[in-house]
């Protein structure tokens, strides 16, 4: 297992099944790994045995997409059980969730559906969120979603509502800044505006990823490069959150590692401009 001290101020990529024969078989300078749990979650078996590989190479964080943080049905138990067996295998460093639902009753969605800003949904996302983190034994990361559509009923903007979920919880946040942008095309929403809304000191992570350009609106993807756009919110971000660890998402489309192995080394560049350790006049994308 890795001895690991810190990844913060370092920027890593989301590990995806098409490259795990190149992670392994090589000597790659790689920071850190975030894995999608959720492809994780066997018992012994090959999903064992590479998660162990993989967890002596490199430091690793956990990311989920199926827990349904924001919905009404029960917290799956066992779900979170599983996850939690995976966390303490992999001796991963944290374990983050989309704020966000995906099921009503039987049914279940592909997409992570946003929820109403009102009063009523913050105290009920709050004690889901401090029911996760006491059965889970350690601080919950919660990250905001990209969204198509909005609610009239919400009393607050997206920034305040996450505010008061931390204020709450005393939970972390891992920033999406590729979602804060795609909810301003499609919504209208000043993203600089609302991440200068969020407790910056409770921000452990970032994540950057790419969208689908449809004109009109965009969609969160994770097909493509980061945008320019993107890096630019990403860089006055990083003024308000310090350095905090940035990862790289392609899930769709994969192309090959190098290609993430670029864009890691583009926020990898403005991470270091933000420390001093490079010329402040280099350009990192």
């Amino acid at each position: 297992m890795q001895t690991i001290t810190s990844i913060s101020g370092q920027a890593g990529v989301g590990l995806r099944t098409p490259h795990i024969p190149q992670i392994l078989q090589q000597e790659l300078a790689i920071p850190w790994l975030e894995l999608l749990v959720d492809n994780w979650l066997a018992e012994g078996g090959l999903t064992r045995y590479y998660l162990s590989a993989i967890a002596e190479r490199y430091p690793l964080t956990l990311h989920g997409v199926g827990l349904s943080l924001g919905g009404l049905e029960p917290l799956d138990l066992n779900y979170l059980a599983k996850i939690k067996a995976v966390m303490q295998q992999a001796g991963a460093l944290w374990y983050s969730e989309h704020l966000c639902f995906s099921q009503l009753a039987s049914h279940f969605s592909h997409d992570l559906l946003p929820l109403p800003y009102t009063e009523e949904v913050i105290q009920h996302v709050s004690e889901r969120i401090n029911r996760v983190q006491d059965f889970m034994g350690c601080q919950l990361l919660v990250e905001n979603v990209s969204s198509y559509v909005t609610y009239q009923e919400s009393d607050f903007s997206e920034g305040e509502f996450i505010a008061a979920l931390v204020a709450n919880t005393g939970c972390a946040l891992l920033l999406d800044v590729n979602n804060f942008y795609v909810n301003q095309v499609n919504h209208s929403h000043d993203a600089l505006s609302q991440i200068r809304l969020l407790p910056h000191t409770a921000v452990r992570e970032i994540h950057l990823a790419g969208f689908a350009d449809k004109g009109a609106y965009v969609i969160d993807a994770h097909n493509n490069p980061v945008a320019s756009k993107v890096w630019e919110l990403y860089e006055t971000t990083l003024q308000l959150t310090g350095a905090v660890a940035t990862l790289i998402e392609w899930d769709n489309d994969i192309p090959a590692l190098e290609v993430l192995l670029d864009e890691r080394a583009k926020a990898q560049c403005y991470l270091h401009q933000l420390n001093k350790d490079i010329d402040g006049q280099q350009q990192c994308a």
